[in-house]
């Protein structure tokens, strides 16, 4: 199972190359999952009705994953320690402790929204060489 943050979602929407070859890679048996709050950020990105239809069904194959209430717990510990000192995101707690309870790597670029999560692992899953 891997487990997909938004900007490697919104890349694979838009079609950005090395992340549909990287996509393409996996073996076919591989389980996609998005924390439910990354797919709340990307219907949140989304400007009208028909994007958002659009979004809604490119996302329906994916299996969507939730934090258990003990790491909503540790979530709320960790945004009470680190709002301040390091500009931690609500969503980007959440989503942090959902790969933390499910023992599962956060395949994402933005290393920086997650790096004070204790006992989070972060993985790079493609190079990006310019913008998508």
């Amino acid at each position: 199972m891997i487990l997909l943050d938004s900007d490697v979602m919104i890349d694979l929407l838009r079609q950005y190359l090395p992340a549909i070859e990287w996509f393409d890679s996996l073996p076919d048996n591989e389980e996609i999952v998005l924390p439910g709050f990354v797919v709340m950020e990307l219907i949140q990105g989304c400007r009208n009705k028909v994007e958002q239809e659009k979004v809604q069904r490119e996302l329906a194959d994916y299996g969507v994953v939730w934090p258990a209430p003990d790491e909503c717990d540790g979530a709320l510990d960790d945004f009470a320690q680190y709002h301040l000192s390091h500009n931690a995101g609500l969503l980007d707690v959440l989503i942090g402790r959902t790969a933390v309870g499910l023992d599962m790597p956060l395949h994402t670029f933005n290393q920086k929204h997650y790096n004070f999560i204790p006992g989070l692992q972060t993985i790079q899953p493609y190079s990006k060489l310019g913008n998508p």
